[in-house]
């Protein structure tokens, strides 16, 4: 408990009056200071009498996409039967007091407040504690509760709508650059079998040789591998705001992907991200959250793949990101710079828009079928 500005003011004020009062002798100006002390007085015992009021704070969901809805709730109830409680509330969100708006809470009421966490910003937010401040008498006199633990909330990057990927490149073969017809598999591996596994699978030379039974791996040629590179050097980007929209370019195509079916890896430039994605995309959304521009530079390593998707910069270093992406049977460049008409470079398509959903418009328009 503490008092208000107001009420530290009017105890000074009411201490001085009184003191003055007594000794010019002035009973008026002495009451109304004695009356302005009790005033305090009174507004600290109703703070520290009233009711406690029974809270709760939740907030959902943890995980949410950049821009997308996320909702912090406070429960609260008054138990008491005679008085109404008058409060305040405070949540902190990364650091940032967000005021929430409280109704007063009549005697045996409970209600359900809700209020946004703001989501503009991608990475892991720091929410809470929530603090409820009761006024007392006059606004005097404050109590505060500390209410609930800090969560984390992760922040994403937006998944836009990626109508999928280039069809039918043969995977497993270097320098293999040839389409197929959906259906059908390749052998992509072996291994031992294990009890439930189907018996018409097995590698039988294999088996032969080893003395092991060997189940073969198959996979469907027509569904590639795709591997998102994403150029997170500092030097690539003269905007901020542009390096978020190659973020959300690459956090699009491994979603997508991923939705269809398609093994995805997901690296960065500089070496600090390199995740492998098959049923579910969260590993690299969360990787994705966390990712800053550094000022390492080095280039990308690829070795026979199906399709690669690099994701840059407008000041990336483009022709060493084209021979790069060469090697693989199919290469996409997507460049967050100014808008341009669709170029092939030595069978690299390059797509270049100042924004995320022209990148990905540009890509569902001429790469995926």
């Amino acid at each position: 408990m503490r008092l208000t500005a107001r009420g530290t003011g009017t105890l000074v004020l009411g201490l001085v009056l009184a003191s003055l009062g007594l000794w010019w002798r002035y009973p008026g100006v002495a009451g109304l200071g004695i009356a302005l002390v009790l005033l305090v007085v009174a507004a600290v015992v109703s703070v520290r009498t009233t009711v406690p009021v029974e809270a709760s704070r939740s907030v959902r969901p943890r995980t949410v996409q950049r821009l997308a809805g996320c909702t912090g709730r406070v429960e609260l109830a008054n138990p008491g039967k005679r008085f109404p409680v008058v409060l305040d509330a405070t949540d902190h969100v990364a650091g940032v007091a967000t005021p929430v708006d409280v109704p007063m809470l009549a005697a045996g009421e409970r209600v359900a407040v809700e209020y946004p966490i703001p989501t503009d910003r991608r990475g892991v937010l720091a929410v809470g504690p929530l603090t409820l401040h009761r006024r007392g008498f006059a606004g005097l006199a404050v109590a505060r509760t500390v209410l609930g633990s800090v969560v984390d909330v992760r922040v994403v990057p937006r998944v836009l709508p990626v109508r999928g990927l280039p069809g039918g490149v043969r995977r497993g073969h270097v320098g293999a650059d040839e389409r197929v017809e959906s259906g059908g598999t390749d052998l992509v591996g072996l291994r031992e079998y294990v009890p439930g596994d189907d018996l018409r699978r097995l590698h039988w030379a294999t088996t032969a040789r080893t003395g092991t039974l060997m189940i073969r791996e198959d996979a469907d040629p027509a569904l590639p591998h795709l591997a998102v590179v994403l150029d997170d050097s500092a030097a690539a980007y003269g905007d901020p705001a542009s390096f978020e929209d190659a973020v959300e370019v690459a956090a699009s195509l491994v979603s997508a992907a991923v939705e269809g079916g398609h093994p995805v890896r997901l690296l960065t430039s500089s070496g600090s991200v390199d995740v492998a994605v098959a049923d579910e995309p969260s590993p690299a959304l969360a990787a994705l959250a966390d990712l800053e521009v550094t000022a390492v530079a080095r280039p990308v390593p690829l070795r026979d793949l199906d399709v690669v998707a690099v994701v840059c910069g407008a000041e990336s270093d483009l022709p060493s990101l084209l021979l790069e992406v060469g090697r693989a049977a199919f290469g996409v460049v997507l460049a967050v710079t100014e808008a341009a008409p669709v170029s092939a470079v030595g069978g690299v398509v390059v797509l270049r828009a100042p924004r995320a959903d022209d990148l990905v418009t540009a890509w569902n328009t001429v790469v995926a079928r």
